[in-house]
C-alpha cells in the first residue's frame, strides 16, 4: 500500500430532514420549498455514504486526510456541522450559495471544482474525490461527472458501493449494473472520482471528542467561505406541485397469479 496516503475530497451538500413535510411553492427568484429556511437540514443522504467510506480509508492508509466541500446557505451549513462534525474527521471547506433542489448541475460542478482547486497544498496525484452517486436535492445524476471534468479526472466510477486498495496500490471498484449485479474495475491509482450509491458502512456514532478537533476548523471556514453564484439563470418553470397519489383497489377472489400479473401490467400500460 502508499505510504504517503490519499487526499481524500467527498463533495456533500445539504438537504432538508427526510422527516419534514416538503411543500414546493414559488419564490421571487423562481421555485423553491415552502418555508425553507426554517427546515432543519441534514447532510445530503447519498453523500453521507462517500464521507464515511472516506473516514475509513483515511483511517487505514497512513498520511490521508479528508475534505468535506459543502455548497449551501452559511446559517444551514453551521446547523449541519453541529451533528456532523460528530461522526469523522474531516477538514471543512464551505461555499456560501443556493442549495435548493432547482439549481443548475452545471453551475453546483463548476462551484464545486474551483473550491477543491483551491485547497492548499492540495496534491492531484494522490487525489480521490468522492460525492454521492444522487442526490437528495440535486437529483440530476451528473453533479460529480462535472466535478470530475472540470478537474480533469478521466477514472469516473458511478454508482460505487465498494472501493478497495490492492496491494499494490490499484484499486479494486465495484460499480451497480443493472439486474443486483456489480461491474469489477481495476484502477491503477489516483487521481480518481467515486460517486457512491449506499457503499457498506452503517453512520458512524456521535464522539464529542472528534466534533471539538473538527468544529476548531469548521468555524473559520464558514466566516471565510466564499460566495458562489448557483441557480438556474435561463430557466424558465411553468408551475411547481407534488405528485398527486393515484389509488385504485378492488377486492377480487380466485385468481391465478397469471391473470394478477396480466392486470397489473395493463393497469401499468395505461396512457
Amino acid at each position: 500500500m502508499t505510504s504517503t496516503g490519499y487526499n481524500i475530497v467527498v463533495c456533500g451538500g445539504l438537504a432538508p430532514d427526510p422527516l419534514q413535510s416538503l411543500e414546493p411553492a414559488m419564490g421571487p427568484s423562481g421555485p423553491a420549498l415552502k418555508n425553507e429556511m426554517m427546515l432543519p437540514v441534514v447532510l445530503d443522504p447519498w453523500a453521507s455514504h462517500a464521507l464515511y467510506e472516506a473516514a475509513h480509508l483515511a483511517g487505514r492508509i497512513p498520511g490521508s486526510k479528508v475534505w468535506l466541500v459543502s455548497l449551501g446557505h452559511r446559517g444551514k451549513l453551521q446547523q449541519m456541522m453541529m451533528t456532523v462534525a460528530q461522526k469523522v474527521p474531516f477538514e471543512l471547506v464551505a461555499i456560501e450559495g443556493a442549495a435548493g433542489g432547482f439549481t443548475d448541475p452545471a453551475e453546483t460542478a463548476a462551484a464545486l471544482a474551483e473550491a477543491i482547486r483551491s485547497i492548499p497544498g492540495l496534491d492531484p496525484a494522490r487525489l480521490l474525490v468522492w460525492g454521492g452517486w444522487e442526490s437528495a436535492t440535486r437529483g440530476a445524476g451528473v453533479t460529480m461527472a462535472l466535478v470530475g471534468e472540470r478537474l480533469g479526472i478521466q477514472d469516473q466510477f458511478q454508482g460505487v458501493d465498494e472501493f478497495k486498495v490492492q496491494p499494490d496500490g490499484s484499486f479494486r471498484i465495484l460499480e451497480r449494473v443493472e439486474g443486483g449485479q456489480h461491474q469489477v474495475s481495476i484502477c491503477t491509482g489516483p487521481p480518481v472520482l467515486a460517486g457512491w450509491a449506499t457503499g457498506s458502512l452503517p453512520e458512524p456514532r456521535n464522539n464529542p471528542q472528534i466534533g471539538m478537533q473538527n468544529m476548531r476548523s469548521v468555524m473559520p471556514a464558514l466566516q471565510k467561505a466564499r460566495t458562489a453564484k448557483v441557480g438556474a439563470e435561463g430557466v424558465r418553470f411553468d408551475r411547481i406541485t407534488l405528485p398527486q397519489q393515484q389509488r385504485a383497489t378492488r377486492v377480487v377472489k380466485d385468481l391465478s397469479p397469471d391473470q394478477i400479473a396480466d392486470e397489473i401490467i395493463g393497469w401499468i400500460r395505461q396512457p
